[in-house]
């Protein structure tokens, strides 16, 4: 590697919105404000809500009067 063309690589501090931090490595920025991450994100924390096509299928039908 060539020297003096690389971007310095460092770790920062990554900052929720829930309050979360962590820390993780960066070329880029020193402090990373995020507002959603795996602490909070329903996705990972199982709080996921299903969303079905029943209720928009019946209101469909119900719309255009199909039985």
């Amino acid at each position: 590697m060539k020297d003096g063309i690389h971007p310095d690589y460092h770790e920062v501090k990554v900052t929720c919105g829930c309050g979360n931090e962590f820390t993780t490595r960066s070329t880029s920025k020193d402090d990373i404000k995020v507002e959603v991450c795996s602490a909070c994100h329903p996705f990972y924390t199982g709080k996921q809500r299903a969303h079905g096509a029943k209720g928009r299928v019946e209101a469909f039908n119900k719309k255009y009067n199909r039985k």
